[in-house]
This record gives C-alpha cells, structure tokens and sequence, in this order.
C-alpha cells in the first residue's frame, strides 16, 4: 500500500517539476505519514516529531498527498458504468456525519456545520455501496445542517436518474421519500393511528433489511480509516480525507 501510493507521489513530483534532492521527505516517507494519519489518526504534532519536518511541513506533506489519493477516486458515472457491468440488481445510499471540531461558521446566520440530528458538528457526507455495502463513491463535503435529501439532491441524484431508468435502482432509508424515481425507500406509516397493510411492510421489510448493508459499509470506512472518526482539519477538508479513505479501501479489497 506505502509503496503503491509512493508511486503516486512520485508521479506528481515530476509532474509539478520537483527537483531531486529538494524535499525533507522523500515519496515513501511522504506515503507512511499519510497512512499514519488515516489509520491510527496520528496527530501532526507527532507526525512532524517523527519525521524531522516542522509542523507547517508536516501538514503540506498531508495536504498534498491527500489532494494527490484523493483524485484517484472514481468519478460517480464511472461507478455506475462499472456497477451495471458488474450485474449489480441495486445500489445502496446513505449519509454519514464526518465528526469536526469545528464551533463556528464565519458566514451569516446559524452555524452551518453544526447537526441537530446528531447534536455536534461535522460534515455531511453521501455514501453509495454495492448490495454486499463495499463503499463505491463518496460526495464531496457538505456542511452538517445540510439535510441527507438536499445533499443528494446537490451531488448524486441527478446522475443516479438516469442509471435507475436503466435498470440500476438506488434503496436508501426514509430520509430520502420525495428524491424522485428510482430512489426506493420504505413507505411512511400513515398519520391517524393506521396501520400499514401487508403488502406495504412486506415492502419495507425488503429495503430496510438490504438498505442495511449500507450502514455495514459506512461502519467500515470509519473504523478502518480512523481519521474519519473526527476531522480537525478544516472542515472543507472532509471531502479528500473521505475519497482518500474510499480510494485506499478500494486498493485494499482488489489485493
């Protein structure tokens, strides 16, 4: 894993026109430190200790190499082209709060990276896995108050449309009733005390037992990538830290 994302860095270093000789770190040494950051969390301070580099160097190594994983990410049309050539029967989606420690917003109004559904602050992001919940895409990073359904709507239901229309539905939980067709969710129970009949929980039953794959999924990239439990980078910086942990994932599960 160290020496494939070497190679990486590597690559970069010439495509930006890196002069041997003129780094404190070289690509190999760059690799474990992000690794050390992903899996174990590892804090800056320790990182720059360890590597001899100041703290100001130590979080350009992070930065570049997340930036440099992170584009290795899949693009969401190209996972839905590998998905319907793959037979998949569905797609799973869901959002997960990216834990951050940050406490303000400098813009107006109230704090945007705070959720009141999960009472502290983080980073919402949309997650789609195959039927088994291996993670396949990651959204970009939206600020915690964002709801799931306007999320999706900004960054992943536009495109899962027209995969649906093709055969390819998309199961997700109730937070997401009202995304559109192709999106099916378990029917809310009706106001009034009524009971659903039974060919409506049959219904539920079905998506909500393999809906919850996708949670086995999110649970995965979280406790693998520890650096996903709690972010305290720059909020914004959710979105590299999270395709780089698919990315890796990915690399992880085709060895």
């Amino acid at each position: 894993m160290a020496q494939r994302i070497a190679r990486l860095l590597h690559d970069h270093r010439v495509l930006i026109g890196t002069r041997r000789g003129r780094r404190a770190l070289g690509c190999f040494a760059q690799a474990v430190l992000l690794l050390r950051f992903m899996r174990q969390r590892a804090a800056m301070a320790d990182l720059a200790r360890d590597n001899a580099v100041s703290l100001t160097s130590a979080y350009r190594y992070l930065h570049e190499a997340l930036d440099v994983i992170a584009a290795e990410a899949p693009e969401l049309t190209e996972m839905l082209n590998q998905a319907r050539h793959a037979g998949y029967e569905h797609l799973l989606l869901d959002g997960t709060l990216i834990a951050t420690d940050r406490v303000h917003d400098a813009g107006e109004g109230p704090d945007r990276w705070y959720s009141g559904k999960h009472k502290h602050h983080g980073g919402n992001v949309q997650v789609v896995c195959d039927p088994d919940g291996r993670p396949l895409w990651v959204s970009p990073v939206e600020p915690g108050a964002t709801h799931d359904l306007s999320a999706a709507r900004r960054h992943v239901l536009p495109v899962l449309y027209p995969a649906a229309a093709r055969g390819l539905p998309v199961l997700a939980d109730k937070g997401y009733t009202g995304a559109g067709a192709g999106i099916r969710v378990p029917v809310r129970r009706p106001g009034g005390g009524q009971v659903l009949d039974a060919s409506t929980r049959g219904w539920n039953s079905y998506v909500n037992a393999d809906r919850a794959f996708v949670e086995h999924g999110i649970a995965h990239l979280k406790v693998r990538w520890r650096a996903l439990r709690h972010v305290s980078l720059c909020p914004w910086r959710i979105s590299a830290i999270t395709a780089t942990a698919l990315v890796l994932s990915i690399w992880e599960n085709r060895y």
